[in-house]
């Protein structure tokens, strides 16, 4: 056997010069398992940590470590989710209307290795779960009741559809809350309800107007007997006043005329004291003086 010495020399030559290549390659590698050897989930999202493609546990927020190229991850959020829906329905006497419904809802942390087996996503299982049955209960809850019911009862309606989507999409998710934002009913339905309401407001103002004239006239009967009681009051008390005024007058003419019977001189007294001391000018034949009578005087001693 023959020994090639120049290939053995220059094989010798080079094996210095691979040596940084190993050295970068294997720096590459291992900066590649450190890179992929951990990752992060976010607050309000939890990890599925898959090994060669089965469920291995569920990571928690913040920084977690895997096995490269054996373990690969996906995220779930646990946040609330929100799904909008335009449903055509029918009221309970056939008014057709349009519903705008909303669903706020998210995943059960429990289920969630359920949930990435069943459906592997939050999109999917929207798709599979509420998608399908949601429209159903709503317009089941909406037909039993009335268009006007519908409107006037908004609150009771739309908790009666919470409670009928809440039973039928049990399962991983919880439902937190439905709400009916809009109901669209035909132009015809809502110009006959404006005219119902227009007719309402109407009839309210006669019978507003009819309780104003009704307090109006009892208000008027009312002065009327008051002032009828003013006026009874005042006549009473005239008629008393001219009563005491009569025995008052009554009662000064009888004490006068106690008074001039007990003394019958206080007359001349009354015509002296009233006499200006003139005589008359002119006197008739066989008259006396007038006024004062001499023989009715006392003789002066």
């Amino acid at each position: 056997m023959l020994f090639d010495v120049s290939k053995n020399t220059t094989d010798i030559k080079h094996a210095p010069a691979r040596k940084p290549v190993i050295f970068i390659f294997l720096s590459a590698f291992i900066f590649f398992l450190a890179f992929n050897s951990y990752f992060t989930v976010d607050q309000g999202e939890r990890g599925i940590v898959l090994r060669f493609g089965a469920f291995q546990r569920i990571a928690e927020p913040g920084l977690n470590f895997k096995l490269p190229f054996f373990e690969s991850t996906h995220t779930i959020s646990l946040q609330t989710q929100v799904s909008h829906f335009q449903l055509p329905a029918y009221s309970r006497d056939q008014q057709p209307a349009n519903l705008a419904v909303s669903v706020n809802w998210h995943a059960q942390e429990p289920e969630l290795q359920k949930i990435y087996s069943e459906f592997g996503s939050l999109a999917a299982l929207e798709a599979r779960i509420i998608q399908p049955r949601l429209p159903q209960a709503v317009k089941t809850v909406f037909g039993s009741y009335v268009a006007a019911s519908s409107i006037q009862n908004r609150a009771k309606l739309n908790t009666d559809i919470f409670d009928s989507v809440s039973k039928v999409l049990h399962g991983p998710i919880v439902i937190e809350s439905v709400q009916l934002d809009n109901i669209d009913f035909s132009d015809a339905y809502e110009q006959s309800v404006e005219q119902r309401m227009l007719a309402e407001v109407e009839v309210a103002k006669l019978q507003q107007n009819a309780l104003r004239e009704k307090v109006q006239a009892e208000i008027t009967v009312t002065q009327a007997k008051a002032q009828a009681e003013s006026v009874k009051a005042q006549a009473a008390a005239q008629a008393e006043a001219t009563r005491m005024k009569g025995e008052a007058e009554a009662a000064a003419i009888k004490a006068k005329g106690d008074a001039l019977r007990q003394n019958p001189n206080l007359v001349e007294l009354i015509k002296a004291e009233r006499w200006n001391g003139e005589l008359p000018q002119t006197m008739l034949p066989n008259s006396t003086v007038p006024f004062i009578d001499v023989k009715n005087q006392p003789a002066r001693e």
